[in-house]
């Protein structure tokens, strides 16, 4: 599931129109009915039901769809990020906003870099799949 979540993103960055086209529209097409049927396969081999496999086979391309556009679209190269902290932090006042201004000194400081991680949020999912597995 790792890998192909993995896989999915990655394919998704080189093809940007794709993620759009994919949650556009109704798509049932023999390639999509293969990649639904093996995630939901994969699932319900692992011990989960039909109706868990099919809810975290949703929530993993929740994950998947919407941090690929997040991505896609974020207003800042890796590299800026830290000086545009720098800048900003000024309209993060600590008295009103303690918690997201001592984040945003921790990436200004180089202690944090502050980027958005796939993985750290696939793994969070993934780990917790053992809990809904059929126990009868």
């Amino acid at each position: 599931m790792r890998r192909r979540a993995i896989s999915a993103h990655a394919v998704l960055l080189r093809h940007p129109w794709a993620a759009i086209a994919l949650m556009s529209r109704v798509n049932v097409g023999p390639a999509m009915l293969r990649y639904i049927d093996t995630t939901l396969g994969c699932l319900v081999e692992a011990g989960l039901s039909y109706e868990m496999a099919d809810r975290i086979w949703n929530a993993i391309d929740s994950h998947i769809y919407g941090f690929t556009l997040q991505e896609l679209n974020f207003p800042l190269k890796a590299e800026q990020y830290s000086d545009v902290a720098a800048s900003f932090v000024s309209n993060i006042p600590a008295d009103q906003y303690p918690y997201m201004n001592q984040l945003t000194h921790h990436v200004i400081a180089g202690r944090y870099n502050g980027l958005h991680d796939f993985e750290f949020g696939l793994d969070l999912i993934l780990n917790g799949l053992d809990q809904f597995r059929d126990r009868d």
